[in-house]
């Protein structure tokens, strides 16, 4: 067996194989025949060069490191043949790079505008937006205007102008996210805090719904999560009744679920409205014959409602002798999972594109 070395490169090559030093001529013209050689294809290749010959841990900044073990009376010859190599190089990088920078700008404006753009694959829109639009939408054909507000609150408006007493468990801190304390700032645990933001700075009548992001200490489970979304409503006027809270939940319910739905109000309690209620609807997958997720009894709760409790209205500057109001909740995860049969709160949170394409034909 042989090696076939060429001519040019036999005593470099000698050498290296029997391990002894390279003279530096040697080394020198090497390198400049390897650079006048090298093919350039792009910015890439050209940043290869440089990283090759030119940068710190180039092979010509090694030579000149190596420079100072030179004799005395070469030095003058060498120092002149490393910066004549070490210029050549540059310029054959500058040349290259010039070229490169040259043919990407005349690719990037060489484009034909009648061209068919690439196909995008579409999104679709996430089930709790789907469910929290409509909603939107069939509050707004009766009036409701839309309000926001904060995710970080602080005491007053989540919870004591709420008519919470000191000692309700949602101010403990195990039941909510407190960010700091004295004084109390936490992420809200339900959107009306924005209602009262909203009786603060305006006067009756009020009518507007507070769609939102909440947060809760609960344990993560199949029906349960620490983050979820609320639409809640407000209407405060003259004269207004529970029979006008029902009325409107009523036609809630059938605009949302269908006009066959039907609807039931169950005393409850909230601080915050007196008398309070929950409402429940039929369900929607058994048609309240009764299955497990109704647990068979044929209904399924959505929301909390009421009538505004004078307390409140009086800590928001409203006259509570005069005016008159009620309030709900809805939580949007579990009415989409009533809507669309899904078994598992988590798979909201999860970002698996598989359950979100389901979806597309909803945008």
């Amino acid at each position: 067996m042989y090696f076939r070395i060429p001519q040019r490169n036999l005593l470099y090559s000698l050498l290296k194989l029997l391990n002894r030093p390279i003279p530096m001529k040697d080394k020198i013209d090497k390198i400049l025949k390897d650079i006048e050689s090298y093919k350039f294809d792009g910015k890439e290749a050209a940043e290869q060069f440089r990283l090759k010959y030119l940068s710190k841990k180039g092979q010509i900044t090694d030579l000149f490191s190596q420079f100072r073990h030179v004799a005395p009376e070469e030095r003058k010859t060498f120092g002149k043949l490393l910066n004549d190599l070490k210029n050549k190089a540059q310029s054959i990088f500058d040349e290259a790079n010039k070229q490169a920078s040259a043919q990407e700008e005349k690719g990037s404006t060489d484009i034909d505008l009648t061209r068919p753009s690439l196909s995008a694959p579409l999104g679709s829109r996430h089930p709790v937006s789907i469910v929290r639009n409509k909603m939107t939408d069939i509050f707004s054909r009766i009036g409701f205007t839309v309000e926001e507000g904060p995710e970080i609150e602080n005491d007053w408006h989540n919870f004591t102008a709420l008519n919470f007493p000191e000692e309700h468990p949602a101010r403990d801190m195990q039941d909510t996210f407190f960010i700091e304390k004295d004084p109390d700032i936490l992420l809200r645990t339900h959107t009306s805090s924005v209602q009262v933001r909203v009786m603060e700075n305006s006067q009756p009548p009020i009518r507007s719904i507070f769609p939102g992001r909440v947060f809760r200490n609960e344990a993560i489970s199949a029906r349960s999560h620490c983050i979820f979304h609320q639409v809640e409503g407000l209407y405060i006027d003259k004269d207004v009744s529970f029979a006008d809270l029902k009325q409107t939940l009523y036609y809630f319910a059938r605009e949302f679920l269908g006009q066959d739905t039907r609807v039931r109000f169950r005393p409850s309690y909230f601080p915050f409205t007196e008398p309070s209620a929950e409402m429940d609807v039929s369900c929607q997958i058994c048609h309240g014959k009764g299955c497990n997720v109704c647990k068979y009894t044929g209904w399924l709760e959505i929301l909390g409602c009421g009538m505004v409790h004078p307390n409140v209205l009086d800590f928001c500057k409203i006259n509570s002798k005069k005016y008159t109001g009620y309030a709900f909740g809805i939580g949007i995860e579990r009415t989409a999972m009533m809507m669309y049969q899904v078994k598992d709160i988590r798979l909201y949170y999860e970002n698996d594109i598989r359950f979100l394409k389901q979806f597309t034909s909803a945008i």
